[in-house]
């Protein structure tokens, strides 16, 4: 008799657990969110989150809070967001870096693919190559002659080992079959300050980081790294046309909850982004930006987890043959 009694009690206990679970789902949420961006302020992933986070506190009725936790390449606030409590009250918003680092760390503290749940893509970022206001070549052409015969005499900005901005100049060397001297940062924002200093000859940097820099004659652009043009930027050539055949770099960008966080609690964060994505206000926020948001059926759960997989595989091959390691 002891036994049912017991059996029944645990029964009541999981249904009552189970009932309160879904409560705070249906009424979630009832505090401010974080969304917590892997790099330092004021670089482009951190820009795309904070218009995202605006949108999205205006559907969520509750204030949507952005919190920079840089280094590492991105795993230290990776990392800190998939040991967080799954109660979608900590989000993470990061870009292609969380599909490189498992290519990258021998020991990386999480796994990609388990560690979170899946919300939904954000937008695809072409990124540009820029170059101190100074720098002596005047075209794309002359920059690719001046890179073969300057190679290590030239300084490369990056935001550290597995950054977008690294991939980009990675794959421009290797192209190009010459080194250039990497200059690593805690992120393109610190980056940008130098390079617009001129302590820094060259980096390569999304447009959501540089469009307003290269409008206004601060820095010197040479290229957009996707095969079209970039609107925003018509006048910039693509890497392709100045002779790097096939090169097509976008950086795209994803929104990610601790993993065995509610679904109802997913499925209304899936919701509110893609309401937030076609809001007109940030579309506008983002065209002037080089960018633009991704459409709704792009904005869910299985569609990121699809390209976060893909691009593991994809990048793995990369940067196997690059030879680069972050240990």
């Amino acid at each position: 008799m002891k036994t049912v009694f017991k059996a029944l009690a645990l029964s009541l206990f999981a249904a009552s657990a189970l009932g309160s679970v879904a409560v705070m789902a249906q009424d979630y949420p009832t505090q401010p969110v974080t969304i917590v961006v892997p790099f330092a302020a004021g670089g482009p992933t951190d820009t795309v989150t904070r218009l995202v986070a605006a949108a999205m506190s205006e559907d969520l009725g509750q204030q949507v809070v952005v919190q920079n936790v840089g280094g590492a390449g991105g795993t230290l606030g990776a990392g800190q967001v998939a040991a967080a409590t799954n109660d979608g009250y900590t989000l993470l918003l990061h870009h292609i870096g969380m599909s490189t680092a498992p290519a990258l760390y021998a020991s990386l503290p999480y796994d990609p693919m388990t560690d979170f749940a899946t919300i939904g893509l954000v937008t695809e970022v072409p990124m540009t190559v820029v170059a101190r206001r100074d720098f002596e070549p005047a075209s794309l052409e002359d920059l690719i002659a001046y890179i073969k015969e300057n190679g290590e005499n030239i300084t490369y900005a990056n935001a550290g080992i597995g950054a977008a901005s690294q991939l980009c100049g990675l794959l421009i060397m290797d192209a190009l079959g010459t080194k250039m001297t990497e200059v690593p940062y805690q992120g393109t924002g610190p980056a940008m300050t130098d390079l617009l200093g001129g302590q820094i000859d060259m980096m390569c940097d999304q447009t959501t980081n540089t469009t307003s820099q290269i409008q206004a004659g601060e820095i010197k652009a040479y290229a957009v790294t996707t095969p079209e043009r970039v609107a925003v930027l018509p006048d910039l050539p693509t890497l392709a046309e100045g002779g790097l055949d096939n090169f097509n770099l976008s950086i795209w960008h994803g929104l990610y909850a601790p993993a065995g966080t509610d679904q109802a609690i997913i499925d209304r964060l899936s919701q509110s982004l893609q309401k937030a994505l076609a809001d007109q206000n940030l579309g506008n926020s983002f065209a002037e930006l080089g960018t633009y948001p991704v459409p709704a059926d792009q904005a869910t759960p299985a569609a990121l987890s699809e390209k976060l997989e893909g691009q593991i595989g994809l990048w793995a091959e990369v940067i196997a043959a690059a030879g680069v390691s972050a240990q």
